[in-house]
């Protein structure tokens, strides 16, 4: 089992920044990749970014590339997400997923296993 807390999340305004932290508890960490998708009102979820076990490989959606960063601390069980120029367009509830069954991860939420219980990210124009 593994246990997600996401935190972080607030309103901000539009160019502003954010970081949003995700804790994990229970199986080791450092073994598996590491997701974060959101969720807008009426849309599906979508991926944001990926990382990989080790943290030295990391892929992004189109829309956020070059904006956000996703990082790791394995000897703090968190991953975190840098949020740069926000767009009213990034809001949405931001959830992190662990991939425990692999070390890359994958763009699919049906590929995550565990999943956070979601931080509101609210960015005003």
């Amino acid at each position: 089992q593994v246990q997600l807390v996401e935190s972080g999340g607030m309103l901000v305004q539009a160019g502003g920044s954010l970081r949003l932290s995700c804790a994990a508890s229970g199986r080791a960490f450092s073994r598996y990749a590491m997701g974060w998708f959101r969720q807008a009102p009426g849309k599906e979820r979508e991926f944001v970014a990926r990382i990989t076990w080790s943290g030295l490989r990391t892929y992004y959606a189109d829309s956020v590339k070059g904006r956000f960063t996703i990082s790791r601390d394995n000897a703090k069980n968190t991953v975190y997400l840098q949020m740069n120029s926000l767009k009213a367009e990034d809001t949405a509830v931001y959830y992190c997923a662990a991939d425990v069954n692999s070390g890359g991860g994958d763009d699919f939420p049906a590929a995550y296993d565990y999943w956070g219980q979601g931080t509101q990210v609210t960015v005003s124009s």
